[in-house]
């Protein structure tokens, strides 16, 4: 009762029910839903969770097969890609990212193997067929690390204020400026990277075009000149050329796409509050006007515009037939408070500059406004995590009262992977496998490490890198004391 009071002073209007609902007793979320030609069982999405675990030419290895098979026994029966897939070497955000390559195409099959075994494992040997899996394809864009955890390697669309500086671009360097033939060959390879995931067996990929990475940065080429930039059509034409150029090469395929919504600036400690161990809260960095966000009134980039965000989805269902469409925000490289609501930062993260569930209604008011305005595509919504205890309340409401068609669960699955069966099945959450936004699987890829639930997971905290990721948080400690 308490925390529906709290919601309510928040936003009013954010439902959250009383009591948790099974399958049994008709819960929304066991509500079957068409995505395309197909039968999604219930409304649990899985969302990509990148492990920063696969061999250095883009493999997946033990950990990362692990994790995928966590994905398949969670009881989720939209499966979102499992993680982000380079689709060539120079758009790895790190190292140990997974990479298509040609000659290693088979990989792709062992993955969805991996989920499709573990769910019939759990559930039944027919019970994936209402279970929709695809395969996230992404260049990292400013973003990729491909050789070094330390060394940034950008490939940029324009040029940015506040961003370039983030990873070492000085103002008059055009060689990381991607050309328009470059671009050009970009959608060739992900062509190629969607042919192969059609072949392993996958039913859709996801043009990535979210937290910061290279589609996302796209949408906010206002100032870029020729084909790629300038107004609405230039922004969007790599995603549109793409997105045709897998429907032809890939009949079979059902495609998606996760936008950020809407963007801030970047934002930074505040040094007038940092010290005792920890950086100060997040406040924005001193910013340009019109500033170049996507989804952000330019004049007022701390306040989201939805004009343009409603355009593109339009789009997307009208003009390109895209089946699905998953909904985040921001970045998490630059302001994460706004894509992934945390009480607890990463160890070099700023402090919430807000309430948390500030940063929750925030992404689900405007994940409604666009499903209120393109009722026709199945929609995912994010942030669903930092609710905690009441994920499961809040999640059958806003399913119910149409809000959303899918509810994803993102860094919860890393810790509490079966917390959808649990739910749906009618059993008691398990209160200590809750993700309790600790930012451990942040902090440790940050650190050059794995990524995975450190504090919950006896994989992990019993593991060697555990050891090694205290020592780099107690050391960062020490620096921000001193």
């Amino acid at each position: 009762m308490e925390f529906r009071q709290s919601l309510h002073r928040l936003d009013g209007s954010v439902p959250c029910d009383l009591e948790v609902l099974s399958a049994a007793d008709r819960s929304p979320l066991a509500w079957p839903c068409r995505v395309g030609h197909r039968t999604v069982g219930n409304r649990f999405c899985i969302q990509p969770m990148e492990g920063w675990d696969g061999t250095l030419d883009g493999r997946p290895t033990e950990k990362t097969l692990r994790r995928w098979a966590h994905f398949g026994q969670s009881g989720g029966k939209l499966i979102w890609g499992g993680e982000a897939v380079a689709v060539r070497h120079d758009g790895r955000a790190n190292p140990n990212q997974l990479c298509y390559r040609p000659e290693h195409a088979d990989d792709l099959a062992l993955l969805l193997e991996t989920v499709v075994r573990a769910h019939r494992s759990r559930f039944g040997s027919d019970a994936d067929r209402d279970l929709l899996v695809g395969l996230q394809l992404t260049h990292s864009g400013r973003f990729s690390r491909p050789n070094r955890h330390d060394r940034p390697e950008p490939k940029i669309v324009y040029h940015h204020p506040l961003l370039d500086r983030r990873v070492g671009i000085r103002p008059e360097d055009d060689s990381v400026v991607l050309s328009d033939g470059e671009i050009a060959g970009l959608v060739e390879d992900f062509v190629r990277a969607a042919e192969a995931a059609q072949k392993a067996g996958f039913h859709f990929v996801d043009i990535k075009h979210c937290h910061g990475y290279l589609g996302h940065e796209f949408l906010s080429a206002y100032d870029r000149p020729g084909p790629y930039g300038g107004d609405f059509a230039g922004r969007t034409r790599f995603l549109r050329q793409t997105i045709q150029a897998v429907r032809v090469a890939c009949p079979k395929l059902l495609i998606g796409v996760r936008i950020s919504m809407f963007d801030f600036p970047p934002f930074m400690p505040d040094p007038a509050r940092t010290g005792a161990g920890k950086l100060g809260a997040g406040i924005p960095e001193p910013f340009p006007v019109p500033y170049p966000g996507f989804g952000c009134d330019r004049h007022n980039p701390l306040q989201p515009d939805l004009t343009e965000p409603i355009r593109l989805v339009r789009l997307l269902q009208e003009e390109l037939r895209v089946e699905l469409v998953n909904l985040t925000a921001g970045s998490p490289y630059y302001n994460p408070h706004i894509q992934r609501p945390a009480l607890y930062p990463p160890s070099d993260g700023y402090q919430p500059p807000e309430d948390p569930l500030v940063g929750c209604v925030r992404q689900m008011q405007a994940a409604r406004q666009i499903k209120q305005a393109v009722p026709g595509v199945p929609m995912v919504g994010s942030a669903y995590t930092y609710f905690q205890d009441f994920l499961p309340q809040v999640a059958q409401a806003v399913v119910r009262e149409g809000w959303i068609d899918f509810v994803g669960l993102g860094r919860m699955v890393l810790a509490y992977w079966d917390l959808p069966a649990d739910i749906l099945h009618g059993r008691p959450s398990d209160k200590n496998r809750l993700c309790r936004t600790l930012s451990d699987c942040t902090t440790a890829p940050r650190q050059g490490l794995p990524s995975g639930c450190y504090p919950l997971d006896p994989y992990y905290k019993n593991s060697p890198e555990a050891a090694r990721l205290q020592e780099a948080k107690a050391a960062l400690r020490k620096k921000l004391s001193s």
